[in-house]
């Protein structure tokens, strides 16, 4: 069914950044912050970090860095990818949903075979596995929230010690993605194979606290046709440039799943791929003689919306909850590369 979508950029909003800072005590951690007044700002004084769990601590995988392969505790790791992944200032539940989907993606990709054979275990390049981001950048990046923000990242992967995803007994692929738009997507609306617990489900983040929520980009009539043209050479755009695009038809919510560019159906995130696009979903309009795209959230949008985590976490809502939520009938329960912890 064909379904038309609004796009606040369409109006020009702005949208502003409102990232909030707050420090919320866990059920499973007891993070305290001594806070005093300076120059009319509250600001750490003081903060407990809980000691590295015993399970990820005797851990120890090969991290490929730079070029050369790495030795770390798991610990270490996952402190690394937490703090590349997911902003700091976001919940203490978040991150601790983070630690979890991060920690389960690195034993998904050991438990089916590394991309890197017998050399590595996984890699620091976020294309191929997850980013990571060391202590003393991170600080750096930080300034004087660094305390605080180190605080919240090992206490989230220590509070969470070896908790994995798991269906049918094995880690699962727990990818994670910055934002959607209302509904994430099931894994066979963007790959080709489709997995029972990468399923589409609501997403609660508030677009208008999200930096670059709303996005357009847009293209000449002759810079369209090269990037398409690229792609699929067979395109015909003989017509006119408002016959380019159309049959554009979504999936539940906002997410593109098809459209006929130049007389050629393609998918939704291929759309994204070939445009460079945030995200795929998307509405197209021709404006003085060029081709916009007005784009929502960020990313392939399978798995954890971690705008979404943010949000629910602000909720009320706990990591396991959060967790339970994006990946469809999995488990969560203690798991190492041997198997059950």
């Amino acid at each position: 069914m064909e379904k038309k979508m609004k796009h606040p950029a369409k109006s020009c909003v702005r949208i502003s950044v409102l990232l909030a800072c707050l420090l919320f005590l866990l059920p499973l951690i007891t993070v305290t912050v001594i806070r005093r007044e300076k120059a009319g700002e509250q600001e750490p004084e003081a903060i407990e970090i809980l000691p590295p769990g015993e399970v990820d601590s005797a851990e120890t995988i090969r991290v490929l860095a730079d070029g050369k392969v790495q030795q770390m505790s798991m610990s270490e790791y996952l402190q690394g990818v937490v703090r590349a992944e997911m902003p700091a200032s976001f919940e203490q539940e978040a991150l601790c949903a983070q630690a979890v989907a991060a920690r389960t993606y690195t034993l998904y990709k050991i438990s089916t075979g590394s991309n890197h054979g017998a050399e590595a275990d996984v890699c620091t390049d976020p294309k191929c596995c997850q980013a990571f981001l060391s202590k003393a950048a991170a600080a750096s990046n930080w300034g004087s929230r660094s305390k605080l923000y180190e605080a919240k990242i090992e206490n989230a992967v220590a509070a969470t010690d070896a908790q994995t995803l798991l269906y049918d007994n094995a880690p699962i692929l727990a990818v994670f993605h910055s934002s959607s738009a209302g509904r994430t997507k099931s894994a066979g609306e963007v790959w080709s194979q489709d997995l029972p617990y990468l399923q589409s489900v609501t997403s609660p983040e508030d677009g208008s606290k999200i930096p670059n929520y709303y996005s357009r980009v847009e293209f000449t009539a002759e810079e369209f046709k090269k990037k398409f043209l690229a792609s699929h050479p067979e395109a015909d755009f003989s017509g006119g440039i408002d016959t380019w695009i159309q049959n554009l038809t979504v999936t539940e919510g906002t997410n593109v799943n098809t459209v006929t560019i130049g007389g050629v159906t393609v998918r939704g995130p291929a759309v994204r791929a070939i445009f460079s696009l945030r995200s795929a979903s998307f509405e197209t309009e021709v404006q003085k003689g060029k081709i916009v795209f007005f784009v929502t959230g960020y990313g392939h949008g399978v798995g954890m919306s971690q705008y979404g985590a943010n949000a629910m976490a602000k909720g009320g809502k706990t990591w396991r909850e959060i967790l339970e939520h994006y990946y469809t009938g999995v488990s969560i329960r203690s798991w190492s590369r041997g198997g059950a912890a």
